[in-house]
């Protein structure tokens, strides 16, 4: 349950993020209420998935999949840049994020 636990917290670090971006700069009160609320949730699913994780794993994992997930989000959605240079990055934060799921048995 703790790597349900640990996606859930990764899925709603994205969230935060993109909302957040579209508070800009927090002057948009629905879009940073949105940002906020989903901070403390996802920080909050993450403090049950570390009740049974390892602390360098789940929090590397956590913001693995933030990172992973925020650059998806500006590369399909807000039309940021996918150079290879930035693509071949996100795939090490990928492999990083595979290699420790599969360190931690």
């Amino acid at each position: 349950m703790a790597w349900v636990y640990l996606g859930i917290a990764g899925l709603l670090e994205i969230a935060w993020a993109y909302a957040l971006k579209q508070s800009e700069g927090l002057s948009k009160p629905v879009e940073a209420t949105i940002a906020i609320v989903a901070m403390i949730a996802s920080f909050s699913v993450l403090a049950l998935a570390m009740k049974s994780l390892p602390l360098g794993t789940a929090y590397t994992i956590w913001t693995g999949i933030g990172a992973i997930g925020a650059f998806l989000i500006g590369v399909m959605v807000l039309g940021e840049a996918a150079t290879p240079l930035r693509i071949g990055s996100a795939a090490l934060i990928l492999a990083g994020i595979i290699g420790l799921k599969l360190a931690s048995n």
